[in-house]
């Protein structure tokens, strides 16, 4: 009996070094997803922040955790199912899948300059109550937004373990859903809540505390602009890369990628070392801007003229002078 009782914990001690190791893997894989995937964890973490200018500061945090929940919703009941499953049975559809999402993005990013230079951009949002259905519409917006760069996020997570078992791709991708979620969100929270961070410190006593708090409140203002600016490059940026890559994964034109690939590496070989590596970053991703931007502005140019659109944009929705859903 005594053993049988040694032999069945052997069996458990050997169960639980098994599981060790595949924590391990799956942390290890989960690490290397993350970091692939860290430029459109950067953008993701970009665009949030606009949908919350204009509102009042009480519905601030609200808001964000409201997206931060449909974010994770996405990541875990849409795409991740969707990704396991296409890249089990029907590989092919993933990249025309992304392509979809990418000039989304495009159009998203393409529609907001259009904004800028019609001139709908020229007052400022003012600070409202917004009201219920308005917000809604707000989160739906934004939700939809973070559906595109989260299913760009998990795509890579998941091609960077494409030779590992569908357990541990799994668990990977799920690790790496609630930790880009907790972490995009939690910094967009700090970021929104950052003036009422700088009034809070204005109002103490200390000489110090009052200097940095109006410090932080007139900083505010710029480091949401330049959020606006840093969105809205991101999502042409983005979609251009998408559309670059998935139209030579899926094998419909190779000369673009091609073409891009040859200028990244000349600039890299040309400039040595971590300056090289930067320049060349810079022209990969701003040749995909520029591809973004051309096609975002085409969808755009094609859904003003749509008949059952009219004159008004479907993506506007201001409402009585309330702020835009986005």
């Amino acid at each position: 009996m005594s053993a049988g009782l040694f032999g069945l914990l052997d069996d458990v001690a050997a169960i639980a070094k098994m599981a060790a190791a595949s924590m391990d893997d799956v942390s290890a894989a989960a690490g290397k997803a993350t970091a692939k995937a860290a430029g459109v964890v950067i953008d993701d973490t970009a665009v949030t922040p606009q949908y919350v200018q204009g509102v009042a500061a009480t519905r601030e945090l609200p808001i964000v955790k409201k997206i931060a929940i449909g974010s994770i919703r996405n990541k875990l009941l849409i795409i991740l199912p969707a990704s396991l499953l296409l890249s089990q049975f029907l590989p092919d559809l993933l990249p025309i899948i992304l392509m979809i999402g990418g000039t989304f993005l495009a159009y998203e990013g393409a529609h907001k300059i259009w904004h800028v230079v019609s001139g709908h951009d020229e007052h400022e949002t003012p600070v409202a109550e917004v009201s219920a259905e308005a917000e809604k519409e707000l989160v739906s917006g934004a939700i939809r937004t973070d559906l595109i760069l989260s299913a760009e996020i998990m795509v890579i997570a998941l091609a960077s373990v494409e030779d590992e078992s569908f357990w541990t791709k799994l668990a990977t991708l799920l690790v790496v859903a609630v930790v880009i979620t907790v972490a995009v969100y939690g910094v967009v929270a700090l970021i929104v809540k950052m003036d009422d961070a700088g009034l809070s410190l204005a109002q103490r006593s200390s000489a110090f505390a009052q200097r940095l708090g109006r410090g932080l409140v007139a900083f505010m203002p710029r480091l949401l602009s330049i959020i606006s600016i840093v969105g809205t490059v991101a999502m042409l940026w983005v979609g251009g890369h998408i559309l670059l890559v998935n139209l030579h994964e899926a094998g419909w034109w190779d000369a673009p990628y091609e073409w891009v690939h040859g200028i990244e590496h000349d600039v890299e070989h040309a400039v040595h070392g971590v300056l090289g590596s930067a320049l060349a970053w810079l022209a990969n991703t701003g040749i995909s801007a520029v591809i973004g931007l051309v096609v975002g502005s085409v969808v755009v140019a094609v859904v003003r003229v749509l008949p059952f659109t009219g004159d008004k944009d479907p993506i506007e929705r201001y409402d009585d002078g309330e702020p835009a859903a986005h």
